[in-house]
Order: C-alpha cells, then sequence, then structure tokens
C-alpha cells in the first residue's frame, strides 16, 4: 500500500504542488486501477467532500502529463487511468464486461514490438489490447 508520504513525494519529484485533490486522486487511482473519471470523482468526493468536476479533470491532466499516471482508452470504452507508468504493460479488456487487466510484455524490452518500418518516427512505446472474456464472463451456462 502507497502511504501518503510517497504520493507526497512522487508529487514533489514531478515537480508538482503537493495539494489535497492531488493526493486524493492518486490515492483513488492506486485502489482502482483501470478507474475511470466518474469513479475517480466519487472516490475524491467520499475523500474531501465537495470537489468540482474540472478539478480533477485537471488534476488528471497534469498527473498524467508529468506520467504519475496513466491514460488508456480502450475501443468503445471511457478514459481510465492506471498508476502502473514505470513499463510498458498491456491490457486485457472484456468484451461482455469490460473488466481491464494487466499484462506484463510477451517478450523483449519496451517498447515490446518491433515496428516492421518505423517512417522515420522514433518508437517510445507500443501499446497492445487483448480483446476477449475474461472468467466471469466466458463460463458457458450449464446443460439442463
Amino acid at each position: 500500500m502507497t502511504t501518503t508520504a510517497e504520493f507526497e513525494n512522487m508529487l514533489r519529484e514531478a515537480a508538482l504542488r503537493v495539494t489535497a485533490p492531488r493526493l486524493a486522486v492518486l490515492s483513488a487511482v492506486h485502489e482502482s486501477p483501470h478507474a475511470d473519471t466518474d469513479t475517480i470523482i466519487g472516490r475524491v468526493r467520499e475523500s474531501l467532500g465537495a470537489v468540482s468536476h474540472q478539478a480533477v479533470y485537471d488534476v488528471l491532466r497534469a498527473l498524467t502529463t508529468t506520467g504519475l499516471l496513466r491514460r488508456i482508452q480502450p475501443t468503445g470504452s471511457v478514459a481510465r487511468y492506471e498508476t502502473r507508468v514505470a513499463d510498458n504493460h498491456h491490457h486485457l479488456v472484456c468484451r461482455s464486461c469490460g473488466a481491464i487487466a494487466d499484462v506484463d510484455c510477451a517478450t523483449g524490452h519496451a517498447p515490446c514490438l518491433t515496428a516492421a518500418d518505423d517512417h522515420g518516427f522514433t518508437i517510445e512505446e507500443a501499446e497492445v489490447i487483448y480483446w476477449g472474456l475474461c472468467p466471469d464472463c466466458s463460463v458457458s451456462p450449464s446443460p439442463k
């Protein structure tokens, strides 16, 4: 479990002021990886009371820009946030219920995949999303 002091240090190392909303957002995302904005807002309000949507959006933007959070948005889903930012992991997404789970790279080092032709780009990251059914959704009904 990450402590408030650790979150404070993370903010300072990212050259961000330590504020209650920033601490609350970091805590909410840490406690609920792959949470959407509405879930994060709900958790922040449980912690701090009245906080505007815009304040949370601003904090999410600042934390994402500085690399303290990672924003993912699987096709057909709202943006989700996570604190696992130190690697180039990928995600499993359930087509039925939308559950998301982290999955480590299959092989190699970041960016995990080598493009056949980089077209002159300097590749920094590869994003892979595996789609399927989670264990709960893949259970077929038992025959009668």
